[in-house]
């Protein structure tokens, strides 16, 4: 009986510590899909497609993807918000400009585009596993919450467009920005030795 927690250690403890692991490596991984944005949306798209397939597979769960639908577009409406409110905020501060003479303030979101990709796919990831269990499958009649979810994506984006033309800001953009002004004729070109 001395072999028996006599060093202090416990039968369950490589099991944290392999979750602890998989969680850093997971997190590795993630790291390393930041600035590969066009690979991590077409990672999300396969996400998507397999949802999709499974949902019409099946024949229900729609109230799943309703579900799904109103997070999506709460994440949507973040996406294309930006962090400081022009029509909330007092004069005081910098504002978006609203004229050609106005000052280049950039659009900062109040999601920005990693975050919502990570939420978007984890959203698809969970909504996917609810499929598998018959708890979530509740009658509906689906084109009724097709219905409403149009009328509210109408009447949401409606007033979020208003906002992107009024303050004239565009808030996708696909990687860094570059400057495409003259270049100079003896510019090295490729000086990165990648």
């Amino acid at each position: 009986m001395e072999g028996i927690g006599g060093d202090g250690t416990s039968p369950a403890s490589p099991l944290p510590q392999w979750g602890h692991n998989a969680w850093r490596r997971y997190q590795y991984y993630l790291d390393k899909s930041t600035p590969h944005s066009t690979y991590r949306w077409i990672g999300t798209l396969v996400v998507v497609a397999i949802y999709c397939l499974r949902v019409y597979y099946v024949q229900g769960f729609y109230i799943v993807s309703y579900g799904l639908g109103i997070y999506l577009l709460n994440l949507l409406i973040g996406f294309l918000s930006p962090l400081v409110d022009p029509e909330l905020e007092g004069s005081d501060g910098p504002v978006l400009p609203t004229k050609g003479s106005d000052e280049f303030k950039p659009f900062i979101r109040r999601l920005p585009e990693f975050k919502f990709w990570y939420t978007m796919t984890k959203a698809f990831c969970i909504a996917f596993l609810m499929t598998f269990f018959s708890v979530f499958d509740v009658p509906v009649f689906w084109p009724i919450l097709l219905c409403y979810w149009g009328v509210l994506f109408v009447l949401t984006m409606r007033r979020q467009i208003g906002h992107m033309i009024k303050y004239k800001y565009i808030p996708f953009n696909i990687g860094k920005q570059k400057y495409t002004g003259k270049k100079a004729s003896g510019s090295i070109s490729g000086s990165r030795g990648d």
